[in-house]
């Protein structure tokens, strides 16, 4: 089993959780509540493994984040 860091945003147009994993290539989401945002990101992980069996060797590594500030 291999753990995974998802990136979450709310998105205050369409009322959702927006879901991404960096580290995957193609996996991102979305969902009303945070329990689905997180059923859907292993569904959309599992899939993405499936389709691209390189993957599999996938060793992520969270670093961190980072919140950049701008000037409108």
């Amino acid at each position: 089993m291999r753990t995974f860091t998802a990136y979450i945003e709310w998105d205050p147009e369409t009322n959702l959780y927006v879901g991404i994993v960096p580290s995957v290539p193609g996996a991102h989401t979305q969902a009303q509540t945070l329990d689905e945002l997180q059923k859907n990101l292993k569904e959309v992980l599992e899939l993405c493994f499936e389709e691209n069996a390189d993957l599999k060797d996938t060793s992520p590594r969270f670093v961190g984040l980072q919140q950049i500030e701008v000037v409108k």
